[in-house]
């Protein structure tokens, strides 16, 4: 049984105690690899470790704790503030309480520092004062001051494989001091597998669910606990994503749904929806990203598309998850399923470029209002010609400022309806 005097969760107990029983990021640890050799040398320099939770930043951190001969302190950037950084700071300049001189100071969620508390870490870190360690879920490059991100090398950690997390399970169930050799362990049918594969690469998740799974699940007659998928999927309740509404993964999923939508590939297009959903987003900024894709993407192939984005994001917003996640799907698949055209996009901006940077001319006079009779005696609206007078409803005059005569800023493709918008507008222009 584990042992009743200790209150530390499984995945605590088993964080690696040195570089050889860490588990996975061989593309920063591997044999020759530079993080490695800076931890073995003992001789490293400022670091932030980013990546999703579970991947091991904070073991990282203790692994480095137990090789270095400097002093070590770790602070929570949640609870620790600016007054908790001078104290440390302090402490490394007394050669008292630091023989060395140098202390390695790990900040775990540093993303969480403000700016003034971010700013107070930085002239002991350009003076060597303080090795920093900082760890964080969010991209650094957002979410930490450029002068520190300069001072500090980046290192992203990334989300581990099945075999990774399955490995560090069976050091779990091997080890009977720290962890749950002491059980007799059944894994049915392919129960292994799937808590590696519901876990999605958090190996704090994968150690919970299975500590939960194996105290809670009664032994049979001979002593053997059988751990089957339904008690796994139990246990881990909900499978685990990294996505943050709110973070750096929010910004990376709705890009990939959109340029799913623009790229015209439905399964990759519900499937980012299907993400966000799961992740919490929120329905109406969903709602408004398919719109601006139907006007942006689509556009004149299609023009019905904007009425459908419309309709489901005034649907959605109606009726509330988890029906609007119908209308949504709906709408995000017709936009991926539709022609595609960005015509009237690049019309506009192109026209908008002119605006802003060229002189572009007055309106011509027979285009003007003249609601004054002095106004029309003066030339507003003389010569204007009413299109519905003549044959097809169409008239040629000038309608272009002198200065821009015979710009083209709308040039429609052969795609979907546009197609019969470029035939009827190729003999228009012809004429």
């Amino acid at each position: 049984m584990i042992q009743q005097h200790t209150k530390e969760p499984l995945a605590y107990r088993m964080a690696p105690r040195s570089l050889s029983e860490y588990v996975g990021q061989e593309h920063m640890l591997g044999p020759g690899k530079m993080l490695r050799r800076m931890i073995e040398a003992d001789r490293l320099s400022s670091i932030i470790l980013y990546g999703p939770p579970g991947t091991g930043k904070t073991s990282l951190a203790r692994v480095i704790a137990k090789t270095t001969v400097a002093s070590f302190v770790m602070l929570n950037a949640v609870t620790s503030g600016v007054a908790d950084i001078k104290r440390v700071i302090a402490d490394s300049l007394n050669p008292i309480l630091t023989p060395t001189g140098r202390t390695v100071l790990f900040v775990d969620e540093i993303h969480r520092f403000n700016k003034s508390q971010q700013d107070a870490l930085l002239p002991s870190v350009e003076d060597g004062t303080l090795i920093l360690i900082g760890a964080t879920t969010e991209n650094p490059y957002f979410e930490v001051n450029k002068a520190l991100i300069s001072r500090s090398t980046v290192f992203n950690l990334k989300p581990l494989n099945d075999n990774q997390i399955q490995q560090i399970i069976e050091q779990a169930l091997t080890d009977p001091t720290r962890g749950l050799g002491q059980y007799a362990i059944d894994w049915v049918e392919n129960a292994m597998a799937f808590i590696c594969d519901l876990s999605n690469g958090d190996a704090r998740i994968a150690l919970n669910a299975l500590e939960l799974a194996v105290v809670t699940t009664p032994p049979d007659q001979t002593g053997l606990i059988h751990l089957d998928k339904t008690i796994l999927e139990d246990c881990l309740q909900k499978r685990s994503i990294a996505y943050d509404a709110g973070g750096e993964s929010h910004y990376d999923n709705i890009s990939a749904f959109i340029k799913s939508m623009r790229g015209s590939d439905p399964d990759a297009t519900v499937f980012y929806l299907a993400r966000a959903l799961h992740g919490g987003e929120d329905i109406e900024f969903l709602g408004r990203r398919i719109l601006i894709c139907a006007a942006e993407d689509v556009g004149l192939a299609n023009p019905q598309m904007i009425q459908i984005a419309l309709a489901a994001y005034q649907g959605a917003m109606a009726v509330g998850m988890p029906e609007a996640r119908i209308l949504l799907s709906e709408a995000a698949l017709a936009v991926a399923t539709s022609p595609k055209s960005n015509a009237a996009y690049l019309a506009i901006d192109k026209a908008l470029s002119d605006v802003n940077n060229r002189r572009t001319g007055d309106v011509p006079m027979h285009l003007r209002n003249a609601p004054v009779k002095g106004m029309s005696e003066q030339g507003y609206g003389d010569g204007y010609k009413y299109a519905h007078d003549f044959p097809g409803h169409i008239v040629d005059q000038d309608y272009l400022p002198q200065a821009i005569r015979g710009t083209v800023y709308y040039e429609p493709t052969q795609l979907g309806y546009e197609s019969k918008i470029s035939e009827w507008l190729t003999k228009r222009r012809k004429k």
